[in-house]
């Protein structure tokens, strides 16, 4: 990797993170559901409670946590990080009761979905200005990997060794691996220096720089935020219920787990073409289309029952998750400047972290007050209809604070 550029070696980073973010993401962590519960024999009741307080509890220190991203290089920073989910890898394969398994997903959450997609969007955001868009699809891809990778890898890997052996596993690939890649790629990189390409050399409109208690107070943080928790909260209540919208729908039990592959296809192909009409229009043009596939999501959800519609429900998702996912980094940065990005960014992430809990939770309650999948899909359908309408209204307003020369 000597012989790189610094804008590579930065995108190699974001994409390695990314991937390794996935060890404390929810489709990750749901592959040990089974075999956990069996050995600790706890219901599914007794898991989803302790996985979304683990959660909420994760969400709320990465406030305070990922907010000193802007305080340290990110060498530094990131070496912090690796170490962490290092040490929580190995914790979760010594789990042997309820109370360490809270502790364990809590960590796991914290350090992996959490930290390790923090320190990588926040990295390529603020060192990318010109390329931002297109540099935030090409690590995100590194989720989408991981999601098309590691279900079947850790499927096979059961069938040899036994789960705690696999999170071992896990903890010396992290240890050994990470330190490589942050030493050969951003060990010479300064967060407050930008892409080292010949149009940076042009001027540029300065933009005032906010700090995040400044963020809390502006009303457009909010409006925003509306429209890109509506993902992940929805998103996560369908993926944690996928067997009860199959039962509803009358469909076969493996329907929606081929479905993934739909929803897989079109978020790669979003993700990459949604970095290049960032570049070319801006985030704050594009995010009021964030939404409109889960929208169409959720009509399909409501009105149609065959087994195949499965799969344009699945991948109409997949389609706001691409958008979702770059748009979630690069609004923040055009609107409110790069300086203090890494504590925006850890309040954001923060939300997203908690919507998914929140998302379970909503999930569960309405399921257990009776209401049918049509009726869920209306209240999430609504949800997304309100927060479009609010940030439409307000969408003139979506611009950043010019500073006078």
């Amino acid at each position: 990797m000597i012989n790189l550029s610094l804008n590579k070696k930065i995108i190699i980073f974001g994409f390695i993170f990314t991937f390794f973010s996935s060890f404390g993401q929810s489709f990750f962590l749901g592959l040990f559901n089974a075999p956990i519960r069996n050995e600790l024999g706890i219901t599914h009741g007794q898991f989803g409670n302790l996985y979304a307080t683990a959660t909420i509890c994760s969400s709320l220190l990465l406030i305070w946590v990922g907010k000193k991203i802007d305080d340290y290089k990110l060498i530094h920073y990131s070496l912090f990080v690796i170490i962490l989910l290092f040490l929580s890898s190995l914790f979760f394969s010594f789990i042997n009761s309820i109370y360490f398994l809270a502790i364990g997903i809590f960590l796991m959450r914290f350090s992996g979905q959490g930290l390790m997609s923090h320190a990588s969007a926040t990295a390529i955001t603020r060192f990318f200005e010109k390329s931002r868009g297109k540099a935030l699809s090409t690590i995100w891809f590194g989720l989408s990997s991981a999601e098309f990778i590691l279900p079947v890898l850790v499927t096979y890997l059961f069938i040899i060794y036994s789960w705690r052996t696999v999170w071992q596993g896990i903890a010396i690939l992290v240890i050994l691996f990470l330190p490589l890649v942050i030493l050969n790629t951003i060990k010479s990189i300064d967060l407050d220096s930008r892409e080292d390409e010949k149009t940076n050399l042009k001027k540029k409109i300065k933009i005032k720089n906010w700090k995040r208690k400044e963020v809390i107070k502006d009303y457009r943080f909010y409006i925003i935020s509306l429209n890109m928790l509506a993902m992940p909260w929805i998103a996560t209540g369908i993926f944690v219920y996928q067997s009860y919208i199959a039962d509803s729908k009358l469909w076969s039990t493996y329907t929606i787990p081929k479905a993934f592959m739909a929803y897989s296809i079109t978020s790669i192909i979003t993700l990459f073409s949604s970095g290049f009409l960032v570049d070319k229009f801006t985030s704050r043009k594009l995010i009021p289309i964030m939404n409109i596939p889960l929208l169409f999501a959720m009509i399909v959800l409501f009105y149609f029952q065959n087994e195949i519609y499965a799969y344009f429900f699945m991948g109409l998702i997949g389609v706001s998750n691409g958008l979702a996912n770059v748009l979630g980094s690069s609004t923040w940065a055009e609107i409110y400047g790069v300086k203090h990005i890494g504590s925006i960014k850890a309040l954001t992430v923060a939300f997203m972290v908690f919507a998914t809990a929140f998302g379970t939770a909503v999930f569960g309650i309405l399921i257990d007050y009776g209401f049918t999948i049509e009726k869920i899909a209306f209240v999430s359908g609504a949800y997304v209809i309100i927060s479009w309408v609010l940030l439409i209204i307000f969408r003139h307003t979506l611009e950043p604070v010019k500073l006078s020369k």
